[in-house]
């Protein structure tokens, strides 16, 4: 699965702990969904997109093989 993570923390030019801090979760935890080997819940997909002001389907997507 593809993101924009770390695009969109770029644009707010925040540090991967820095969002983990605010969506409840550990730095490593956003390291591998930026690296694309951690697909996160729904739960944890929903919050980092209403963080981002996104859609989920702005920030995640799905890739053929997934």
């Amino acid at each position: 699965m593809k993101n924009t993570i770390k695009i969109e923390r770029a644009i707010k030019n925040m540090t991967q702990e820095e969002l983990a801090k605010i969506i409840g979760v550990s730095r490593q935890t956003i390291n591998a969904m930026e690296a694309g080997k951690y697909v996160p819940s729904t739960v944890l997909a929903l919050k980092i997109a209403k963080y981002f002001n996104k859609k989920v389907e702005d920030i995640f997507e799905l890739e053929d093989e997934d």
